[in-house]
């Protein structure tokens, strides 16, 4: 399997472009606060699960895709400030909520299949 092949990979790569679009049409001072740590969380999403699927060891990768789930919470708290801020629409952020929230999941999921079938053999 492929990293490009992981859907929880593919979904978070997703949600980095649709941050980024919203993001860069900001005026500066909002993207020089606030767009640049949306920016970064959001792609550190991306970053921490590509990582850890580099890694050798299980437990290795599944430290790197524990960073991914808590960049994942920060995005999260990145949109509810812009959304009360006025950044986003309503609809944007409901739109990206419902990814998140998608997106967690399924890194739960994956989190827990890492080094099962380590553990089940012994």
């Amino acid at each position: 399997m492929k990293l490009e092949d992981l859907q929880v990979y593919q979904l978070s790569m997703g949600i980095g472009e649709k941050v980024w679009d919203n993001v860069i049409n900001w005026n500066y001072f909002d993207r020089d606060t606030i767009g640049k740590q949306l920016v970064r969380s959001t792609d550190s999403v991306a970053a921490n699960i590509s990582e850890g699927f580099g890694r050798f060891h299980y437990k290795d990768s599944k430290n790197f895709y524990y960073y991914a789930r808590g960049s994942l919470y920060e995005t999260k708290t990145f949109l509810i400030k812009a959304n009360n801020r006025k950044l986003i629409s309503n609809d944007e952020f409901n739109i990206l909520l419902k990814e998140i929230k998608n997106i967690g999941i399924k890194l739960n999921n994956y989190i827990k299949s890492i080094g099962y079938t380590s553990r089940s053999t012994k």
